[in-house]
């Protein structure tokens, strides 16, 4: 990828949201994984990288306290 090609990348919108995008899910799980000393979890979100549906999956499933997908159906 040459300097021309990335510099589109970055200037285009939806390039942004979707950085945004991960980064706010990828925040979110690290810090509820390190939190609940999920470390095997923590070192997993931090390498794989799936635009943010590892960290939803994460945070809907897996962490150990405070489930969103409970958290969820108790507002329904």
């Amino acid at each position: 990828m040459d300097l021309q090609s990335l510099n589109q990348f970055f200037n285009d919108p939806r390039s942004l949201l979707l950085i945004a995008w991960i980064l706010f899910w990828k925040g979110w799980a690290l810090w509820r994984a390190a939190k609940n000393d999920q470390k095997i979890w923590y070192g997993v979100l931090l390498v794989v990288n799936l635009l943010g549906l590892l960290e939803i999956v994460y945070l809907l499933f897996f962490q150990k306290k405070g489930k969103l997908w409970q958290k969820i159906i108790k507002k329904a």
